[in-house]
């Protein structure tokens, strides 16, 4: 597990594309919260405080992508799902504000993005937020949900360039172990 939430996480967020590292996750952050960032990394294995570095970071950049990661990290690496969730939440409407798509993702057709070309920094950044949407969702027991967001992910990607099939069959499995 990579418990960096600052520079190393961007790094390793998406290794492949630094310019969309860089468009994404940097862009115009404040020196303040790449700051506060880095302190958040620093002291990752004391809770409270990179909770609070993580906050005040937001507090001066509410919105930015970096930040919205950075929480968002912390809550699913921490175990506090329904807090990576609020933030998943949030990064969702951020993706859609950015991909100038309907708040509402279930209103969202594969017309209204290039989610087929996966060289799209904007829309792919969109697909894994709702990814981990509906992970989360499953992960809290919310299937219902979790089912209709990776439902939603392979309509807009039926290539499955982003994996949402493995989520399909996890929910397709789920009670089956009962049986055995």
């Amino acid at each position: 597990m990579n418990s960096s939430l600052g520079q190393d996480h961007r790094r390793t967020t998406l290794p492949e594309d630094p310019l969309l590292a860089g468009a994404l996750l940097g862009a115009g952050l404040p020196i303040e919260a790449e700051e506060l960032l880095q302190k958040a990394s620093t002291y990752y294995h004391l809770d409270d405080i990179a909770e609070k570095h993580l906050l005040e970071a937001q507090a001066i950049a509410p919105g930015h992508a970096a930040v919205l990661i950075g929480l968002y990290r912390f809550y699913f690496y921490k175990g506090r799902l329904a807090e990576a969730l609020d933030v998943a939440r949030a990064c969702l409407l951020k993706a859609a504000a950015d991909c100038e798509l309907s708040a509402d993702w279930r209103l969202v057709s594969p017309r209204d993005a290039h989610f087929g070309d996966f060289e799209k920094a904007l829309p792919r950044f969109y697909l894994f937020t709702l990814k981990a949407y509906a992970y989360l969702q499953m992960r809290l027991g919310n299937l219902e949900e979790g089912l209709l967001a990776v439902l939603k992910l392979l309509e807009l990607d039926p290539s499955d360039k982003i994996g949402a099939k493995v989520l399909l069959e996890v929910l397709q499995r789920t009670g089956q172990d009962d049986h055995d």
